[in-house]
């Protein structure tokens, strides 16, 4: 079996380094800049995927393939029938196979997404953690590993670290990362590997460790005499000095291995012929299959947490190029081409071939690929209703209304069931306690609680709904991510709600992209947000995070202001998260404020009009009347989330002062862009002038000058004007706040009533 896994290991390495080849050298792309592509860093991972995929994974389980292996996935894919052969020759083109492994873009079934380093490493982890909980929760699903293949350097990310040390991904035995441990990065040669230290990171966070060093051939010169000796010599050899024995071979590799070399490694290498040494120095592990297939069933042996494997490689195996310091980036040249496909016994006419199944090599491949990955049949979806029915009271903040809807919808047994939230030590400093007093606390095993609080009930098992975190708003989206494709991993689709401080998005942004890119679906809560934190200070007041809301795909954006509009925009989120629809950012505030104005609105425009405006993305929640009626000129003074007071308090002004103004609440600024820009694209993409969506035909059906209020950057909403094509003055926060009262903040930031007043003036001025 292993001759013949060889030979599949031998195709593989062929199909990926052409395949990039291809796309280089035979493909004009038409604009003169470099396709690119990674033969090198594909080739040191060739032997682990050959054995992990023809002989050793189940269909139920789940690989993460490092972001410079594609090209080697996507051989082992073609070769098991899941990949169509013109796919080969379309590597990094338009709608053919992505530079890296993409869930959501590539055709061959690709269970997670990598590109971002370090993050293709611990969503695995995070999965498995999610299939934990699906399987306590819901019942046990088929037995499934969850496997990271990743590059040596991305231990150098702290994301993974993070990860690794979080309480939530302890104990989980289905879990198993392989490092290529080929010690290059994309720069250099390593000058001094951290292997050891890494392997007592692993180990004191309670993981099993096992390490792949050697080949068969090295091992075999270990136990002839002298062999103790020489393996001294290689352990002990910096990690620059044995990467510069590549590439030369012969007397010359003789001499430079033994330089300064105790006479018993001389001894121990003196029998092996010149022409032969080259081979034995290089006979590495991590190209070992028999070694790799040892070290993966012992990590199957250990089920009581997660395992390692340090798997040593070669960078550039089995090619020109192989140990090169600059490597990374090398392309084959036509001859060197030429000879590759030759020595894997190819020609030009079957240099695309799939292996012949009546070879035991084409057997094997047979064998696996007549049981394929198979996507778990989903279970039950949430029935989310179109509202909570929660009440609030005349003054309320909607961070305090987020966390009772979330009480109110546990109680439903349409919903609560399926409700899940996690925080990173924030559960309680953004209203989860209800929540969370409800449903309790999420771990494997039943423990025992030692001191009670009237307040919260931290009560921890099998049964809990809520996954608390170490601080680590990497960790918070890396598992809200994952939880949001529980669906498609697990069998399961859940309701995954996450909270963090609002400034503290920005630290978990690369995992964020990340979620969003792969298609999970969950709502996040960042609260408190702005310089309404106030007294906190300007190094918790979050000015960005309404851009990175509404820029950030795959994510819809809400700032409600009132209490009642949450409550029917969080629910129709999770009704759309229960359907696989999309991540939902909210944008909240601790600020307490007066909920008359939004009933004032509810009792002129009805439930329902309202309700269909609110989710739509803004509605008048103060409408001027008729200026043909009135005659006066007319301004809208557009808020969104927490300063509608103020808006509120400089329209009253300027209607005292003769000025017809429309008050608009914006909700979600995304669906109102969205909606905007949708027609601008039709609108040029079938030649007609395009027309302002329902949304904002309604909201604002006269032309009038408007100025735009936000606690936020200022730019956030400046579109508006561009948009409605009439002058637009934004008031926003452009710089660092700092602490004080929110009194004091608005008035530094033009956020007060009276600049608000001075910015409508303005705006009508320049209407002319």
């Amino acid at each position: 079996m292993i001759d013949a896994l060889r030979a599949i290991e031998r195709r593989v390495l062929w199909l990926a380094v052409r395949m990039v080849d291809a796309a280089n050298r035979e493909r004009d792309t038409g604009d003169g800049v470099k396709v690119g592509g990674h033969q090198a860093s594909s080739a040191s991972l060739v032997s682990v995927l050959t054995a992990l995929y023809f002989a050793h994974l189940r269909p139920a389980d789940r690989v993460s393939v490092k972001p410079h292996a594609a090209p080697v996935y996507h051989a082992i894919q073609y070769l098991l029938g899941n990949l169509d052969r013109s796919y080969l020759t379309r590597l990094r083109s338009r709608g053919g196979l992505q530079a890296y492994p993409s869930r959501t873009k590539d055709p061959d079934g690709v269970d997670f997404s990598t590109g971002s380093v370090g993050l293709g490493a611990a969503a695995p982890l995070f999965a498995a953690a999610t299939r934990r909980y699906v399987d306590a929760h819901f019942g046990p699903r088929e037995a499934a590993r969850f496997v990271a293949v990743i590059g040596d350097a991305e231990l150098d990310e702290g994301s993974v670290w993070e990860a690794v040390a979080d309480p939530a991904t302890t104990g989980l035995g289905n879990v198993m990362w392989v490092v290529d441990l080929n010690r290059q990065s994309l720069d250099r040669v390593v000058p001094g590997i951290r292997v050891a230290q890494w392997a007592a990171q692993f180990a004191a966070a309670g993981w099993h460790v096992v390490e792949v060093k050697y080949g068969s051939r090295l091992r075999a010169a270990f136990a002839r005499e002298h062999g103790p000796a020489l393996r001294d010599w290689l352990d002990r050899m910096p990690n620059e000095r044995y990467q510069s024995l590549f590439g030369i071979d012969g007397e010359p590799l003789r001499k430079q291995f033994l330089d300064g070399a105790p006479a018993e490694v001389a001894a121990a290498v003196a029998d092996v012929p010149d022409a032969e040494l080259a081979g034995l120095l290089q006979d590495l592990g991590g190209h070992d299959i028999e070694a790799l297939l040892r070290a993966y069933a012992e990590c199957d042996r250990v089920t009581d947490r997660p395992s390692v494997v340090f798997a040593y490689t070669v960078k550039g195996w089995n090619l020109p190029a192989a140990g090169h310091p600059r490597n990374h980036s090398a392309l084959l040249s036509g001859d060197q081409i030429d000879a590759l496909r030759a020595a894997t016994g190819l020609t030009v006419a079957t240099e695309w071939d799939r292996i012949d199944p009546a070879t035991p090599a084409g057997a094997i491949v047979a064998d696996r690929a007549a049981a394929p990955p198979r996507p778990t049949p989903p279970g039950p979806r949430a029935t989310v209703p179109a509202r909570s029915g929660v009440r609030v009271g005349q003054r309320a903040a909607t961070q305090e209304v987020f966390g009772r809807v979330l009480t109110d919808l546990a109680r439903d047994p349409a919903v609560g069931p399926h409700l899940v939230t996690t925080a990173p030590d924030v559960a309680t400093s953004t209203n989860l306690a209800g929540f969370i007093n409800r449903t309790g606390i999420f771990h494997p095993d039943e423990r025992t609680t030692w001191s009670s609080d009237p307040m919260l009930r931290w009560v921890e098992g099998p049964r809990g709904q809520h996954i608390e975190l170490g601080i680590s708003e990497m960790n918070l989206f890396m598992l809200l991510g994952q939880l949001g494709l529980a669906g498609e991993l697990s069998g399961q689709p859940l309701l995954p709600v996450g909270t963090v401080y609002d400034p503290f998005v920005c630290r978990g942004l690369d995992a964020f992209i990340y979620a969003a890119y792969s298609g999970a679906s969950f709502v996040v809560a960042g609260t408190p947000s702005g310089v309404t934190l106030a007294p906190e200070g300007g190094a918790h007041q979050s000015t960005l995070t309404a851009s990175i809301g509404l820029e950030l795909p795959g994510v819809t954006f809400a700032e409600p202001a009132y209490g009642t509009a949450l409550d029917w925009q969080l629910c129709d989120a999770l009704g759309a998260v229960a359907e696989g629809r999309g991540a939902f950012y909210f944008r909240l505030t601790t600020r307490p404020i007066d909920q008359a104005p939004f009933e004032a609105a509810r009792a002129r425009l009805g439930d329902a009009v309202l309700r269909r405006q609110v989710l739509a993305g803004a509605y008048r929640l103060r409408d001027g009347g008729d200026p043909a009626v009135t005659g006066a000129p007319v301004v809208y003074v557009v808020g969104s989330g927490a300063v509608l007071p103020e808006v509120l308090a400089a329209a009253d002004e300027l209607t005292d002062e003769g000025i017809a103004v429309h008050v608009v609440d914006v909700t979600s600024l995304d669906r109102l862009y969205a909606g905007w820009r949708a027609a601008v694209r039709d609108g040029i993409r079938s030649a007609r002038v395009p027309a302002l969506p329902g949304a904002m035909r309604t909201v604002f059906a006269d032309r009038a000058p408007l100025v735009t209020v936000h606690d936020a950057a200022s730019h956030t909403m400046a579109w508006l004007g561009s948009a409605l094509g009439v002058p637009c003055v934004p008031l926003g926060v452009d710089g660092f706040g700092q602490s004080g009262t929110v009194h004091d903040l608005y008035e530094i930031h033009d956020l007060q009533p009276g600049a608000i007043v001075n910015a409508a003036l303005s705006a009508l001025s320049l209407h002319g």
